[in-house]
């Protein structure tokens, strides 16, 4: 009978106690769902590989230190979202681009489609034009799907904070797209703003 595969806790253990395999297993797992992680928080391909490399080498060593608290994926998201925020930070000056259709090939059906195509690039280049203290809380809390308290600690910031960003970014947001929500020109702006963070 073949042996189960090994779980990610198990690979992470393994890696510690120095099996020079485990670790890229772990990788090979998870690179593709990090990679999309990456490039929705900086929005830049290069930045993004960049920032998991970064977070892969600060996995690598920091294996030892994980106390299976959390999930192994949770774990790495983490890494990866910190990898991010530092070159965010380190490099004030990015170039604002949408985001890049890399996620898989859509069929060219006419439509929905590209209808939601289209959407997802002016939802992307709208999140471009908000001041960066109130982006990242989105994309942390709205695209990624973050709590709070998590993004919190992420940006070394406190919770009301992070909700007081967001907010403000929501508001900023609904201005910037109330054309797409309201197509038939009605006053309203619909409430459901954390529909922009859906990006599939």
């Amino acid at each position: 009978m073949t042996a189960a595969a090994p779980t990610d806790a198990d690979l992470v253990a393994a890696h510690a106690a120095g099996d020079p395999h485990a670790f890229d297993e772990l990788v090979r797992r998870h690179r593709d769902r990090m990679w999309a992680v990456a490039l929705r928080t900086v929005r830049d391909p290069e930045e993004a590989a960049d920032a998991l490399q970064d977070a892969f080498v600060s996995a690598f060593r920091a294996a030892a230190t994980f106390r299976a608290e959390s999930r192994v994926s949770t774990w790495l998201h983490r890494i990866v979202v910190n990898a991010c925020l530092d070159r965010i930070r380190r490099r004030q000056a990015r170039p604002t681009v949408p985001l890049p259709e890399t996620d898989r090939d859509e069929p060219a059906v006419p439509g929905d489609a590209m209808a939601e195509r289209e959407t997802r690039m002016l939802v992307s280049a709208a999140l471009d034009q908000l001041p960066e203290d109130q982006r990242l809380p989105i994309v942390l809390v709205d695209v990624e799907g973050y709590p709070v308290s998590e993004a919190a600690r992420l940006l070394d910031i406190a919770e009301g904070t992070v909700k007081s960003r967001c907010a403000r970014g929501r508001a900023k947001l609904a201005k910037l797209l109330g054309h797409l929500r309201n197509p038939v020109g009605e006053g309203d702006v619909p409430t459901h703003e954390s529909k922009y963070g859906e990006g599939r």
